[in-house]
């Protein structure tokens, strides 16, 4: 499976508690789309990351990753203690200039 280096990145850095890292994965003015909301900026995304494993304490591990279009979708598989774990999520990631510019998790 070949997946982009820094789409492994993000999952590496997605599951310790180093949200500098997550975001260091993003251009300056991704966009990320996650429980209904838009989070805009890599700020913005260090924050999300933060929130979200504040909330979730989550392990990703990488199944899946087509690439469609101009998107590489990777499927996810996420254990924790929430409600419904283990669950599969499908990531979306938009890449330029070797970073993240959008990324939609559902």
């Amino acid at each position: 499976m070949q997946v982009p280096q820094v789409i492994t990145d993000y999952f590496a850095a997605a599951n310790t508690d180093d949200a500098d890292r997550v975001a260091a994965c993003f251009a300056d003015d991704a966009v990320v789309r996650d429980e209904g909301r838009d989070i805009h900026g890599r700020s913005a995304v260090r924050v999300w990351a933060q929130e979200t494993r504040r909330k979730y304490g989550y392990h990703a591990e990488v199944r899946a990753s087509e690439n469609v279009a101009d998107r590489t979708i990777v499927t996810a598989h996420l254990t924790s203690e929430f409600p419904g774990s283990p669950i599969d999520l499908r990531y979306r990631f938009k890449l330029a200039g070797g970073k993240i510019v959008a990324l939609e998790v559902g």
